[in-house]
C-alpha cells in the first residue's frame, strides 16, 4: 500500500524592484535560507518565482540587494524576534 503524499500547491511570490540586482523569497518553507530561492527578473522591473509548497502556514520575507523587504502586496504581517515584521502565505 503506497502512503499518502501530501498535495502540493504552486505559490507565486513577486516583487517589484527595477533597480535590483538580486532578489530571493526565504521563509520557514526553506529554512529561511537566503540563497536558496532566487526570483527571476522580468521586463518592467518585476522579480518572480513559483514555488511548490505543501499545505501549511509560512512566514517569509523578501531579501533584495541585501535587504530584507515585506511583501508590497496587502498581505497579512506577524512581528518577528527582529523588532520588524514576517508576511506570512497561508497554503490550503
Amino acid at each position: 500500500m503506497r502512503k499518502k503524499t501530501a498535495q502540493r500547491k504552486e505559490v507565486l511570490f513577486e516583487y517589484y524592484a527595477p533597480g535590483a540586482s538580486n532578489v530571493y523569497v526565504a521563509g520557514a518553507f526553506n529554512e529561511w535560507d537566503r540563497e536558496q530561492c532566487p526570483l527571476q527578473s522580468e521586463t518592467g522591473g518585476w522579480w518572480r518565482r513559483k514555488l511548490k509548497l505543501e499545505s501549511g502556514r509560512y512566514e517569509y520575507r523578501y531579501l533584495v540587494d541585501g535587504n530584507w523587504e515585506n511583501d508590497q502586496r496587502p498581505v497579512v504581517c506577524v512581528p518577528n524576534a527582529f523588532g520588524t515584521w514576517n508576511c506570512v502565505v497561508e497554503v490550503s
